[in-house]
């Protein structure tokens, strides 16, 4: 799970750069020429959005997502691990079942043939299913830390 929640980050990354990078190149050929990188916004979209997803499996993993332990400080350590992992449970049941969502609606978006409204009308089925993949990886990864802070 660690290799895998942190390969998916990795790729989450160098699509997050791969936009920013986008992003640049058209603002300046939009300076220089008045014609930006065809289909820049519907790029950039897609690869920030899928950049965002990327990183949830590894946050997860790492209990580096936001926590509010405000009125669990004073519980002693054993019996505020077992309110983390109930909490890590739930987080898991939402992102599995986000997971499964997506999954079929990239299943529908892949039937219908949905693209995206812009220049380029890419099929974005895919980047749906990636999304569903992401979400699986995190709602796996939220179970393995539901176990972990379970057991102690």
């Amino acid at each position: 799970m660690r290799r895998a929640a942190s390969l998916l980050a990795l790729a989450g990354g160098v699509a997050l750069l791969s936009a920013a990078a986008l992003t640049c190149v058209s603002v300046v050929l939009r300076w220089l020429t008045s014609q930006p990188v065809r289909g820049d916004f519907e790029l950039v979209s897609l690869g920030s959005g899928l950049a965002v997803l990327g990183f949830l499996a590894w946050g997860t993993y790492r209990r580096a997502n936001i926590i509010v332990d405000s009125f669990t400080t004073w519980l002693p350590s054993r019996l505020s691990d077992w309110v983390d992992a109930f909490w890590s449970l739930v987080w898991a049941a939402v992102t599995l079942l986000i997971a499964e969502r997506m999954a079929r609606g990239a299943l529908d978006t892949w039937a219908s043939g949905t693209r995206t409204i812009g220049l380029l009308a890419l099929p974005y089925w895919w980047a749906v299913a990636v999304g569903a993949v992401c979400f699986a990886l995190t709602g796996l990864a939220a179970l393995l830390i539901a176990l972990r802070l379970a057991r102690g």
